[in-house]
């Protein structure tokens, strides 16, 4: 019988500055805790972390179609979220009180 846990996860983060003015979208693909690929729309291409992560990279960025959507992912799918998302984080920002600062 197996007994291994394995585990793959893929992130998508959308990273917004100043409301919809200068937006970063980050892909991270991530094996057993171990990042392996991630896509910043900031560099603009796909970067290999491990062997595997590596020949990833060189794959995705050969095809220039799938550059192109993951690049399209700031309108496509950050914009779009944002007047989702900004009631329950940017608006919802307090100053710290003294009880929540670190001494």
């Amino acid at each position: 019988a197996l007994t291994g846990v394995f585990q793959k996860m893929l992130q998508f983060q959308c990273h917004f500055i100043n409301g919809t003015e200068k937006v970063r979208f980050v892909e991270r693909q991530i094996y057993n805790r171990e990042l392996y690929l991630m896509f910043d729309s900031d560099v603009g291409h796909y970067v290999g972390f491990t062997p595997y992560g590596e020949a990833q990279a060189q794959y995705r960025n050969s095809q220039a179609a799938r550059l192109q959507y993951a690049r399209a992912a700031l309108d496509w799918y950050c914009r779009p979220n944002y007047p989702i998302v900004a009631p329950f984080s940017v608006e919802r920002r307090v100053p710290p009180t003294h009880s929540q600062s670190i001494p």
